[in-house]
């Protein structure tokens, strides 16, 4: 293998070396082989080959150039295969129904999965190497994260492989896991709620200080809140990693019970402020890299 992969390694993209382990994993998962299969990163293709050999049609997106076009060339042959030379968080996803099944930079991974599964058209299901620490954040292990309940009410979550680190190459210094993300069917907040839903649950997050009032307070009124303590058994003050999946679908229930469009005005354009929030710092952190590099 050519120096790239120490490149790559700046990038925390970490390749497996091995395509039994490929095919293994691949073995043991069904994805369906009339599927539409998304690979994101993929290299030198060692990944590539093998859904090549299983899917009726594989998009390989790749950001860097010169090995993009080499896949270009190597899949020439390949009429399911298509590689992409673009940056996968740019790239317009498909409107019918997909899967993904890659080894991605472990630094994008928050970007990766938001890129999947935050908008209503989100992919059916999908296969990610990330680091055990990442995978634990996403299925709310040891406490919810905003990660985790932004996910549940749509997908099931698993870790549904553990590698050994002498599996990649360069060999990662963190444990490493392939995390299955499957669509919901049907999801257990309704398509015409799924925004205000995340609003609240990213409001609720934003918002929670240590020994500062809890920002249901801004959401319910004191005897709303007495009510959900006293019938529904909430203990309001904790805070929001220690509130279960079925306490924030109950929570949310209670807030359309409310009904009041000045609340739904309050909580608006939550996640959407937030993202443009982590947007601005991973700019911020890109251009530091740069000027380190230079």
């Amino acid at each position: 293998m050519s120096s790239w992969p120490r490149e790559r390694a700046l990038l925390s993209q970490n390749f497996l070396r091995d395509p039994h382990v490929i095919a293994d994993l691949l073995n043991r998962f069904d994805l369906g082989s009339d599927s539409t299969v998304y690979e994101i990163g993929p290299g030198e293709g060692l990944i590539t080959r093998q859904l090549a050999q299983r899917f009726r049609k594989v998009v390989a997106i790749e950001k860097d150039a010169w090995l993009a076009c080499l896949l270009q060339r190597t899949f020439r042959d390949y009429p399911n295969v298509t590689v992409v030379a673009g940056d996968f968080l740019r790239h317009p996803l498909p409107r019918s129904p997909y899967k993904v099944f890659a080894n991605i930079p472990f630094n994008i991974t928050s970007a990766i999965v938001t890129r999947l599964t935050a908008e209503e058209q989100s992919v059916d299901e999908a296969y990610l190497t990330m680091q055990r620490e990442a995978a634990r954040m996403y299925l709310g292990n040891p406490g919810e994260s905003l990660r985790s309940i932004l996910l549940k009410p749509w997908f099931e979550l698993e870790i549904a492989h553990r590698f050994r680190r002498s599996d990649f190459v360069p060999s990662p210094r963190v444990d490493v896991v392939m995390l299955r993300l499957r669509k919901r069917g049907p999801p257990l907040v309704h398509a015409a709620d799924r925004q205000l839903f995340r609003d609240f649950v990213v409001y609720m997050f934003t918002h929670w200080q240590p020994n500062h009032i809890t920002p249901l307070n801004d959401i319910f009124t004191r005897q709303q809140r007495r009510f959900m303590e006293r019938e529904l058994g909430f203990d309001l003050d904790v805070k929001p990693t220690s509130i279960s999946l079925e306490e924030w679908l109950a929570l949310f229930d209670q807030l359309q019970q409310v009904g009041d469009a000045h609340i739904r005005r309050w909580l608006a354009g939550s996640e959407k402020r937030l993202l443009q929030q982590q947007r601005a710092i991973q700019k911020i952190h890109r251009t530091r890299t740069v000027e380190r590099k230079m």
